[in-house]
């Protein structure tokens, strides 16, 4: 029988079990779970710290700060993307799976997406996943400008998306932006014809969606067949 199985002896203090050894990915995954709780404002250093039984000050030794915390989430999330590759399909395709990642990955942690707005990625995740993106892109023979304004423009949307979404549904009611929807439909109806009659007449389809996800991926299609036009006449 080891020492192990026995009770703690009179007089002498139980011994907390040792806490799992502090490294950033450990930390990032404990402030994932803060986030996925109760969102960015529920993050900060102390919240993380407690949830991995240490002080805030031993994180420090990792990360500066909630910016910087928050950006290594970012990257994290950046290792699961889809990642474009030359020759490995037609580039306006992977130009959408790549957006679509950016969209779910940031859908799937509350309001991260807020965090994410108005910040460039420059964790080695994210770096490895423009560098591909960038490669497709020049491949296809894009100009240099489209291709620049295309990677920033269209993660933007994908983000922009994200973080709307996470405003309509959040965890704690998910019926709310059902019937956000369903009382601006009745509204839009109930407004006088004579003033407002393609308000009246299209109150329907502008409370509507065809299927999951059809204003996104609309909104995306728009977008990359846009950019295709942009080509220039060497790579038309």
């Amino acid at each position: 029988m080891s020492s192990g199985d026995l009770p703690t002896p009179p007089r002498m203090r139980s011994r907390r079990p040792p806490r799992r050894t502090l490294n950033p990915d450990a930390i990032v995954e404990a402030a994932m779970a803060v986030l996925d709780e109760g969102g960015v404002d529920s993050l900060n250093m102390r919240a993380v710290a407690d949830r991995l039984g240490t002080g805030p000050s031993s994180l420090y030794a990792h990360f500066a700060g909630k910016d910087e915390l928050l950006a290594a989430m970012i990257d994290r999330l950046a290792a699961d993307l889809p990642t474009p590759e030359v020759g490995a399909g037609a580039w306006q395709e992977q130009l959408k799976e790549a957006i679509r990642g950016i969209r779910s990955g940031l859908a799937a942690h509350r309001d991260l997406a807020r965090a994410a707005l108005g910040t460039i990625p420059t964790g080695p995740n994210a770096l490895r996943w423009i560098n591909g993106l960038l490669g497709v892109l020049r491949d296809a023979g894009l100009p240099d400008h489209v291709i620049s304004y295309a990677v920033d423009v269209l993660p933007l949307y994908a983000t922009a998306t994200a973080y709307e979404e996470s405003l309509y549904t959040p965890k704690d009611n998910p019926e709310t932006a059902e019937q956000y929807i369903a009382d601006l439909r009745r509204y839009w109806q109930a407004l006088p014809v004579d003033r407002f009659p393609h308000i009246v007449a299209l109150a329907v389809p502008l409370t509507s969606e065809v299927e999951p996800d059809a204003r996104f991926e609309f909104g995306l299609d728009a977008l990359v067949r846009g950019i295709e036009t942009m080509k220039g006449p060497a790579s038309a």
